[in-house]
């Protein structure tokens, strides 16, 4: 069911240690105006769709389905969000639950953990977020970390996240610390824009006065570039797992996003001399991110450094709903740490494909109920 991409022996000892425990879910919301950018994600079928993004998969995750949310899910273009996914484990596992707003347009309607951010510039701008504000989100990551672990001594923590557009801020910063990232990185398009999110990173590298760098890792302070061309989520979660990772394990949730934030874990712990503990970290994703024939997840995992790869091979070929279907050509395939749901339920109950489905589809019916979706054609 969980299958290593990357540091295969690494990887079964961190599955082996933390088999039949308990995880905690935490998802860190943040906004960039990068996300706004005609045709940049599908995360929302219109740029104004997108605002409410991280709002509304916020509200799902906390309550699940209910007649009148604040923030209905966004249409997309195709599928379902990812969050059906995760907030069918964290419900049915009964998983402890926190949510970070890191940096939003509005307040969620669900209760929140304020980290005192804000939503960020658009990339382009090379002026994506004040120094002070990134400083002040890498201290709150760090005690908050530190926080979760003591809080579930015999847990391991989910750090997941919610910022659209945030493979394009992440090939940002994957490029400002000296990767060579183009074309390997993930979207929620069935066909990646690589094109497009690379013309935007230069646009924002070369207004930061940082595009004639020949070496980027060498010469870059890590929190000026995060402020430069990143997103409030990167360096929080980049907080959370440096201190967790003293204390318990750390499943970055995600694809692109959280190589990016291992790389700025590494680039973080070595600029301001951190203890950390690297074999407590993995990364887990899901088999439509990993196995992405228009990215190169594997290979981006590989030059990033000596971290773990995971996915469930969860499959929803044959569910019934349409808009679940369509993840196997290439939709929306991840977000709000939906790889690192599936991977839990397996390795916490030993879930296998078809109680996951069921959880999945089971949660699809009720939001079926409220908000229209189409039902199964079985």
């Amino acid at each position: 069911m969980i299958k290593i991409y990357t540091q295969e022996e690494q990887g079964k000892r961190w599955l082996q240690r933390y088999r039949g425990c308990q995880p905690v879910f935490a998802c860190v919301l943040g906004f960039t105006e990068t996300g706004l950018i005609p045709g940049i994600s599908a995360a929302g079928a219109t740029p104004d769709d997108r605002k409410y993004t991280a709002l509304a998969d916020a509200e799902f995750l906390y309550n699940g389905p209910s007649p009148h949310p604040k923030f209905p899910l966004p249409p997309l273009h195709a599928g379902a969000s990812p969050v059906l996914i995760s907030r069918a484990v964290v419900e049915s596992l009964s998983l402890p639950l926190y949510i970070f707003n890191a940096g939003l347009l509005e307040s969620p309607a669900i209760p929140t953990i304020d980290l005192g951010g804000q939503a960020a510039n658009c990339l382009s701008t090379g002026k994506a977020l004040d120094l002070a504000i990134v400083k002040s989100l890498l201290d709150r990551g760090l005690v908050w970390g530190e926080k979760l672990a003591t809080l579930h001594p015999s847990s391991w923590l989910i750090l997941s996240e919610c910022v659209v557009g945030g493979t394009t801020t992440a090939l940002a910063v994957l490029t400002g610390l000296g990767f060579a990232a183009v074309g390997k990185v993930n979207s929620s398009h069935p066909q990646c824009n690589h094109q497009q999110k690379w013309a935007v990173v230069q646009q924002g590298l070369k207004a930061a006065g940082l595009l004639n760098f020949a070496d980027f890792s060498s010469n870059l302070a890590v929190l000026p570039l995060v402020a430069a061309v990143g997103d409030p989520m990167q360096i929080v979660v980049a907080g959370m797992a440096i201190a967790a990772s003293r204390i318990s394990g750390v499943m970055l949730a995600g694809g692109t996003q959280m190589l990016a934030v291992y790389a700025l874990i590494q680039a973080i712990v070595k600029e301001f001399s951190l203890p950390w503990q690297q074999e407590q970290i993995v990364v887990g994703t899901t088999r439509w991110v990993a196995e992405d024939p228009t990215g190169d997840t594997v290979g981006l995992a590989q030059i990033v450094g000596s971290v773990p790869l995971l996915s469930n091979n969860f499959s929803f070929a044959n569910s019934g709903y349409e808009k679940l279907r369509v993840y196997e050509q290439g939709y929306v395939k991840e977000g709000v740490g939906a790889g690192a749901a599936c991977i839990a339920a397996n390795l916490y109950r030993g879930w296998n494909h078809s109680q996951l489905l069921h959880a999945v589809e089971t949660l699809a019916a009720r939001l079926e109920q409220n908000q229209k979706i189409t039902p199964p054609n079985r």
